[in-house]
């Protein structure tokens, strides 16, 4: 019965190795959105989230917006290279968000730095967020848009982002790669545009498109900065192209990031 009982005791305690509780934070916003983050800081008016452990990916959110928070504890069974002291290798299968975003922007030619903004903007980072609306995933794609652009599963990263980049792309086509028009589009709906001629006068609207254009010009201005440091001066990046793309309609005429501030 000792021999039993030591080790049914055993195996708990095996059982508890293995198993690490993921604790990370929620942050509940009043529109219905939930942002999972490591840790948080107060910077003035604004609740800056963490949304990886090496605070290399944060998104800053209106403190006023957040209701409150809350801790989630997700158990997640820890491979026994975690439990030596390895690092696990990574599934093929498993991409990351960069590489996920890299491999969209490369297929329809965008900046990659535009859609990252985008995401950031649109969920926080947050692969499950449901907008009270009902859009979904990382882009926040409606599910009609997403039956459309060929998404099975909008909570799917890779599917998500695909259809997402797939549509900002059509979008910019469509008002001859004039980012602000675009952005506007993707937030309010094209015939909104088209009607009021430009960016409807929705203080939402305009606060997405002015959010995302700052993003991606910061990004610019530290890639710029960073050059100067190490090489020779490069020229202003266009948007929203990727860096190696040049529009394939004689129309067609980028704005530079300075130009939509």
């Amino acid at each position: 019965m000792q021999t039993i009982r030591n080790t049914v005791v055993g195996l708990a305690l095996l059982l508890a190795a293995c198993l690490t509780a993921s604790a990370t934070d929620l942050a509940v916003l009043h529109n219905g959105f939930s942002i999972r983050h490591e840790r948080r800081e107060v910077i003035n008016s604004m609740t800056r989230l963490y949304i990886t452990k090496d605070s290399s990916s944060f998104v800053d959110i209106p403190t006023a917006d957040i209701e409150h928070f809350e801790k989630e504890l997700t158990p997640v069974f820890a491979p026994p290279s975690v439990l030596a002291g390895r690092p696990a290798t990574r599934s093929s299968s498993s991409r990351n968000l960069n590489e996920v975003v890299s491999s969209a922007s490369n297929q329809y030619h965008l900046d990659p730095d535009l859609v990252t903004s985008v995401i950031r903007a649109e969920s926080g980072f947050n692969p499950h967020a449901v907008s009270p609306k009902g859009a979904r995933g990382l882009m926040q794609l409606m599910p009609k848009t997403a039956s459309q652009l060929g998404v099975p599963n909008a909570f799917d990263p890779q599917s998500n982002v695909q259809g997402g980049t797939r549509y900002l792309r059509e979008l910019l086509e469509r008002y001859h790669f004039d980012i602000v028009k675009a952005l506007a589009a993707y937030n309010a709906g094209p015939q909104r545009v088209e009607q009021y001629r430009g960016v409807p006068p929705y203080y939402e609207t305009r606060a997405y498109v002015a959010r995302i254009v700052r993003d991606f010009n910061r990004k610019k201005l530290e890639e710029q900065n960073l050059a100067k440091k190490t090489t020779t001066p490069k020229t202003q990046v266009t948007l929203p192209l990727s860096r190696s793309q040049s529009p394939t309609s004689k129309s067609a005429s980028p704005t530079t990031a300075q130009q939509i501030e």
